[in-house]
């Protein structure tokens, strides 16, 4: 069983998945400077998505801790940077007039950055699994109780599609829809893992989270319907890049 040590390394951590995704991007917004706004746009929409879900699934039960202030300006989830970086992404895609297809890149600077994420709750023991009996795979928390390892085998599972998008790049499998299939694959497992991690459940059985993890679910697919649907228009095998040239010279 293991325990994880109480560290800073989490802030550096996630400073770090911001780095990487501001890295990678910049390799995209080289053909349109209106690129880089957009990934501001997503990632200031991430941040209050992020926020917002995390105080509707669970912050509002913290009012009454004493240490409340800090539980409330720390919290926040990635089902809400989800929805909230998709939301901007669009609503900045439609002001700034940019017609081209963005979320092949976004599928994969999202599970790399995730996946930096989840090092940093294993390391400061936070997004805890349920309580279970000790086995080979259970974590210890800093009671020493054992947990299902929830960050770890969400850290796995993001590893696993950052594998799979480079793979549909190489072949171009489904191009231009790689984000709408990570955005089901991932609301999907989020939803069915919820059930094994350590989080208030708000509706039944169901938590926040799943409510959110749902959404994801549903925004991929009409996601993935209306790519299809402009793929058909412009041709079933088009490219992101093709699409957005025929677009802008329609």
């Amino acid at each position: 069983m293991y325990s994880p040590p109480q560290t800073t390394a989490y802030g550096w951590l996630m400073l770090a998945g911001i780095l990487v995704s501001i890295t990678l991007w910049s390799r995209v917004a080289r053909r349109d400077e209106r690129l880089v706004l957009i990934y501001i746009a997503a990632l200031a929409g991430a941040f209050i998505g992020a926020k917002i879900v995390y105080l509707g699934a669970e912050g509002w039960l913290h009012w009454h801790d004493q240490n409340r202030w800090i539980e409330l300006a720390t919290g926040k989830s990635i089902t809400g940077a989800l929805l909230g970086g998709y939301a901007a992404v669009e609503i900045a895609k439609r002001f700034l007039k940019y017609p081209g297809a963005t979320g092949d890149w976004f599928a994969l600077i999202v599970p790399l950055s995730i996946m930096l994420g989840r090092v940093g709750c294993i390391l400061h023991g936070c997004c805890l699994g349920r309580v279970c009996e000790p086995s080979w795979f259970t974590m210890n928390d800093v009671a020493g109780v054992a947990r299902w390892p929830a960050a770890l085998v969400e850290l796995l599972f993001n590893a696993l599609m950052f594998g799979a998008v480079l793979v549909m790049r190489w072949r171009k499998i489904l191009p231009g829809q790689h984000f709408h299939v990570y955005l089901m694959a991932y609301g999907t497992f989020r939803f069915l893992h919820e059930f094994l991690r350590a989080t208030p459940d708000i509706v039944g059985p169901i938590s926040g989270y799943q409510i959110a993890s749902l959404g994801i679910v549903a925004l991929g697919g009409f996601g993935f319907w209306r790519r299809r649907k402009e793929q058909r228009k412009w041709g079933i095998f088009a490219t992101e890049t093709q699409i957005s040239f025929r677009q802008t010279v329609k």
